[in-house]
């Protein structure tokens, strides 16, 4: 029985819309020219993989000449939000506290940053 598709992103493709966030549309070849790294994808990989975008529903295309321009169909906040619910629900047990405390146990946080987030907080409480 074949896995089911994954409506999540890979790695391989949230690098590809990162392109089309940062540029708002692109051909394949603008993808391509834009991905770092060396040596660049095949032509044919990065079709590929805004097709599987496409099919997702995180871009669309449209016909400029003989080439297809690809955008994102999706904001970059809605990926990240949906990708933090996810992370929060899998491996926090449903916890948003659970990781905030893992993430300013775990990493250097800037003094200038967690007085940004206790403000935060504190408008939350209001």
């Amino acid at each position: 029985m074949p896995r089911p598709k994954s409506t999540t992103l890979t790695d391989g493709e949230l690098e590809l819309m990162r392109v089309l966030w940062d540029r708002g549309r692109a051909s394949v070849s603008d993808v391509v020219a834009a991905l770092p790294g060396k040596p660049a994808p095949a032509y044919n990989s990065v079709l590929t993989r805004l097709r599987i975008l496409e099919q997702k529903g995180y871009a669309g295309h449209e016909k400029a000449g003989r080439a297809f321009t690809y955008f994102p169909t999706v904001e970059q906040a809605e990926v990240r939000q949906h990708a933090v619910k996810r992370l929060v629900s899998q491996l926090f047990d449903g916890s948003p506290r659970e990781l905030a405390l893992n993430l300013l146990a775990e990493s250097d946080v800037d003094p200038n940053e967690i007085k940004r987030l206790r403000a935060r907080l504190g408008e939350a409480d209001e």
